[in-house]
């Protein structure tokens, strides 16, 4: 890979067309590209007569974050990880929350710079159980997080991916070859919400949901974001986790978080937390055994219950642990039964704190 002076690395999910131009293949987008022309991502191009990676080893930036704010409730609660982004996405959607990263060009917030040893060396010192690819979509800059996921794994780091799932098979399949965990976003329900707010189709997230159900180890929690007027009806909630339950099974962990407005959809409220409430309610008269609220004070909905007996097993508020009530291998003290999730020993104490990290100049 390249030194980070250049920023530019080889990719090999591309062909070239009879026309001359290269076709990406890294998502179902496809872009057809001419020499010097970016993808719809941006940071993918065709140089040359192939697409290289613009952004290898330059990041938007590098933060100690808990491993709950991922949302990942059930993989090492408690503990910290290091999280960083780069620039660019490959989804158009209006809501976007983190819009100043996923649509921004790279040469506006890509201040900071790592290898992936120096970035791993970072979260050791740190005492980081994890790093995360997260703010922008990490199948985008592909060759940079499989690169740092090497490294973390040779140190017994984990990996985490939060992404949206709009890959194609091939690359999807190299990529979580080298991930622990994951968190993808099932935007909504109906391919009408997708095309029409993200510019996306819905069935490639849905394939990239049950190949990890089925054709993985790695351990995923799933989150949508609740839009009031868009995807928050009794009718697409009960849809969806009657979905959830079937394909991927009742232990899969579902957040519902709250949208706030922003970036292209400023005028839309934010979502009541009865909403989240409400689809909480239909997600567990539906078989979901690990249903959640997010972006909204509810000590309940952020409360993991022992699915058999009803105890609360960890009890949160907001991001910090209040009350542990698993064994050391992830069983309920109460009644015994397993919860689902990674869990090694005891809970970390990260709690909710922040910490902006510098590791390039």
């Amino acid at each position: 890979m390249p030194g980070l002076a250049s920023s530019v690395a080889p990719t090999k999910y591309w062909h070239t067309l009879d026309d001359g131009r290269v076709q990406c293949d890294m998502c179902p987008r496809y872009c057809h590209l001419r020499d010097g022309q970016r993808g719809m991502c941006f940071v993918r191009m065709c140089q040359d007569g192939q697409v290289v990676l613009t952004t290898y080893g330059r990041s938007s930036g590098f933060c100690v974050d808990p491993i709950e704010k991922k949302p990942l409730n059930h993989f090492h609660p408690g503990t910290p990880v290091l999280s960083f982004g780069t620039a660019g996405c490959n989804l158009a959607c209006k809501f976007c929350q983190n819009w100043d990263i996923s649509k921004s060009r790279e040469i506006d917030t890509l201040a900071d710079t790592a290898t992936p040893e120096g970035l791993v060396d970072t979260a050791e010192r740190l005492g980081c159980t994890s790093v995360a690819f997260t703010y922008n979509d990490p199948v985008i800059f592909h060759e940079y997080a499989i690169d740092v996921a090497q490294a973390c794994h040779a140190r017994g780091i984990k990996t985490v991916a939060v992404t949206a799932g709009y890959v194609c098979d091939e690359p999807r399949r190299e990529f979580y070859r080298h991930m622990d965990a994951a968190n993808v976003d099932l935007k909504a329900f109906t391919e009408e919400f997708y095309w029409q707010l993200a510019k996306a189709h819905l069935q490639p997230v849905l394939d990239t949901l049950v190949y990890l159900k089925h054709e993985t180890d790695v351990w995923f929690e799933v989150t949508t974001l609740v839009i009031p007027g868009k995807n928050d009806s009794d009718a697409e909630f009960d849809q969806l986790t009657r979905w959830v339950v079937e394909h991927l099974g009742p232990d899969v962990p579902l957040h519902f978080s709250a949208f706030h407005p922003d970036f292209r959809m400023l005028d839309v409220p934010p979502t009541p937390p009865a909403t989240l409430t409400r689809a909480r309610r239909i997600a567990r008269e539906n078989g979901v055994r690990y249903a959640y609220t997010g972006n909204v004070h509810d000590p309940d909905g952020d409360t993991t219950l022992c699915h058999e007996c009803g105890q609360a097993l960890i009890v949160r508020d907001w991001y910090v642990l209040k009350g542990w009530y698993l064994t050391d291998d992830g069983r309920c003290t109460a009644c015994g039964t397993p919860c689902a999730g990674v869990f090694d020993g005891p809970p970390g104490d990260w709690g909710q704190k922040r910490l902006p990290v510098r590791i390039g100049r």
